[in-house]
């Protein structure tokens, strides 16, 4: 069944429109400014405990805790995500290149801290491989590994104290990165990392994580390379030493990942089924210590344990600081990389669940987790997939999870760490691989990619090659620098189209796309889709000339024309009485009673919805093709523009060269405006009918 919409008002210029409908006094906009000002600056005790629960978080949601219908989720949730921390965190440190007791102290003091200051209830922080890769390719470069080192010496203890001196350091100056950008408020930079670019990024850093590993999961003793092409280094050194192959931790690593990867996979397939997911990871690093322990693997087959693990609390200390200089550009990779990945995860789940976050307290509370943590010997955190989706799925309501999970990472700390000592390091190896099937998985999302949009797909393949062939921190720069091109692209080929009237309606559409939408004789009616800058103004122009025929020759016979023409009037007026001729074409009627043939186009009518910005280059060129157009005859006329576009426009002078009484409120508007003068004439305020 279809309706009819019949329409009856007054035709709208923006100044019309702008007088009957627009904005109060600006000089009343302005006092409301200052009072505003200065009610945000006042201070009181009132503003004091609405800043305070603002930026502490825990203030504001603990009073209206639900202690009966969330504590019980809360508390299995944390417990169950801090078993998981312990061998996570022990595992992840290995990628850090530092010993497994600093992995756990990274899975305690981040977790503590985010429960206070993060907005994300269901957000898991702690240690996570892609940073933690990131964080070991910089201890790498600043204290590379030898290849002879007694374990048990003074030496290893120092070679141990300068590692963990560079990976604190590294997260000393990531929090200080993310308070300085909380303080400017930049939690919009972690768009410039788009779904496409974080997943490929992820998902290429899984292929750098695993190859790392396949040294403890064989029993080589192999030397870790950086920079480019380091995977391929790190393969063909592996492929060189494969007959020196450890069979004892081979065997270790297959048996692990025999039973690691089916009941990860049975979590992943049930896990609306089960209340709690399977603790694997805990129970394999239970059996396969007290195996190791039985059977005295390490002296017996030589294979390589954890060794010893402190209990108790490290004691605050300032980082390498001295170090900062030589780190900052691959911090700076990473502290993106870490916040883009935090604020992704906790925006999904509180989609999810119904609430949400805000980005720039998120940078607070991961750049207050990394810099105090940092004073305690620990490395970068951020919020990890695996966890964050256990933390979800066992039934997580709120951050007090996290205040179980830390409980659990203490009781650890304090009592069961030095139980480690025998637990050998390629299951560490085997739990790193295994963690990371998420990424590894997204591989199937990249039909469904290519069939929505094809310039992500390629976003996504330029990013993981880069990645994958190059470096982490390079490919990920590579993989923004690309994407943030095809933006460009798009916006400079954006494209110039001319709409056509749809019949008995005020709908205007392409005619390209829509056959029986019509042009009107006489009016070339054009919509540009996209920004008007220095970047796109020759295709522009280019767009403009060719719709419109402004080629130079045309614009030179034209005014050599209209010369002749001005001269015939002037010499005929002292003769023939009847009123001073109109030489500029102010007079609408007059313009369209010129000598013009009735198929040549007499109006230029301009859409300007789809332009959302003009810079000066952009209003410039803009002006010049006002010009042009007038040189030929043809009369410009704007309509949709928004305010920002129109008070550029005018800025650079448009006015001077086109009636204000031009610019109109709509397409429609003006197309009733230009064939009433066509026909005859009539006042400004006609109505409009359809």
């Amino acid at each position: 069944m279809s309706a009819s919409v019949a329409v009856y008002r007054n035709i709208y210029t923006e100044d019309r429109f702008r007088q009957t409908y627009g904005t109060e006094d600006k000089h009343r906009v302005r006092e409301k400014f200052h009072e505003k000002l200065l009610k945000r600056c006042r201070c009181s005790q009132v503003s004091c405990h609405n800043l305070l629960k603002e930026r502490v978080p825990i203030f504001n949601w603990l009073p209206k805790y639900r202690l009966k219908k969330w504590i019980l989720g809360d508390a299995v949730a944390g417990l169950t995500v801090g078993i998981l921390h312990i061998p996570q965190g022990m595992a992840f440190a290995l990628l850090t290149s530092v010993a497994p007791i600093y992995g756990l102290y990274t899975s305690f003091f981040p977790v503590v801290l985010y429960m206070l200051f993060g907005t994300g209830r269901h957000v898991s922080t702690g240690t996570f491989a892609v940073v933690s890769l990131m964080t070991g390719s910089v201890v790498e470069q600043l204290v590379p590994t030898p290849l002879a080192l007694n374990t048990s010496s003074a030496e290893a203890a120092e070679f141990e104290a300068q590692r963990i001196g560079v990976a604190s350091a590294v997260a000393f100056l990531s929090g200080i990165l993310m308070l300085g950008m909380f303080s400017l408020q930049l939690g919009f930079l972690s768009t410039y990392l788009s779904e496409p670019i974080v997943k490929a990024f992820t998902s290429a850093a899984a292929f750098h994580v695993t190859v790392s590993q396949l040294q403890s999961m064989l029993g080589l003793r192999l030397p870790r390379y950086t920079g480019p092409f380091s995977l391929f280094k790190t393969l063909a050194s592996v492929m060189e030493n494969l007959p020196h192959t450890n069979v004892a931790e081979l065997i270790i690593s297959l048996v692990c990942l025999a039973v690691l990867v089916p009941v990860k996979e049975v979590n992943t397939r049930f896990r609306q089924r089960l209340r709690t997911p399977i603790p694997v990871e805990i129970l394999t690093v239970i059996i396969a210590t007290g195996v190791a322990y039985g059977s005295s693997l390490d002296s017996k087959y030589g294979i390589q344990i954890v060794g010893h693990i402190p209990a108790g609390f490290p004691r605050p200390h300032m980082p390498k600081l001295e170090v900062l200089p030589e780190i900052a550009g691959d911090t700076i990779a990473l502290t993106f990389v870490g916040y883009a990945v935090s604020v992704s995860l906790a925006m999904i789940y509180a989609d999810k669940h119904g609430y949400s976050i805000q980005p720039n307290q998120e940078l607070l509370a991961l750049g207050v987790s990394n810099t105090v943590s940092s004073l305690f010997t620990c490395f970068p955190s951020s919020a990890t997939l695996a966890t964050t989706n256990i933390l979800e799925s066992a039934g997580g309501h709120t951050q007090l999870s996290g205040l179980f999970t830390s409980l659990v990472v203490l009781i650890v700390l304090l009592l069961i760490g030095p139980l480690f000592y025998f637990l050998p390091k390629a299951l560490l190896a085997c739990i790193n691989v295994t963690s990371l099937r998420q990424m590894f998985v997204q591989f199937q999302d990249l039909p469904e990619l290519w069939r929505v949009s094809k310039i992500d797909f390629v976003v996504w393949l330029v990013t993981w090659l880069s990645v994958v062939v190059l470096n982490v921190d390079l490919g990920l720069a590579i993989g923004v620098v690309f994407s943030m091109m095809t933006v460009i692209c798009r916006t400079q080929r954006a494209g110039c189209s001319v709409l056509g009237r749809a019949a008995n309606t005020e709908i205007y559409r392409p005619v390209d796309n829509h056959n029986k939408c019509y042009e009107i004789p006489g009016v070339k009616i054009l919509t540009y889709n996209g920004p008007i800058y220095y970047g796109n103004r020759s295709f522009f122009r280019a767009d403009m000339s060719r719709l419109l025929g402004l080629s130079p020759e045309r614009i030179r016979r034209r005014e050599k024309a209209r010369k002749a023409l001005e001269k015939r009037e002037r010499e005929s007026i002292s003769t023939v009485e009847r009123g001073v001729a109109n030489t500029s074409f102010s007079s609408e009627n007059e313009f369209f009673k010129s000598e013009a043939l009735e198929s040549e186009v007499q109006a230029v009518l301009i859409d300007c919805a789809s332009v959302i910005f003009v810079d000066v280059a952009g209003a410039r060129l803009f002006i010049q093709m006002c010009i042009e157009c007038q040189k030929v005859g043809m009369r410009i006329y704007l309509a949709n523009c928004n305010e920002s576009v129109l008070k550029i426009l005018t800025s650079s002078g448009l006015m001077d060269y086109m009636n204000p009484q031009h610019i109109f409120v709509t397409v429609h508007d003006a197309m009733v405006y230009i064939q009433q003068q066509k026909e005859k004439p009539s006042e400004n305020n006609t109505t409009i009918w359809v």
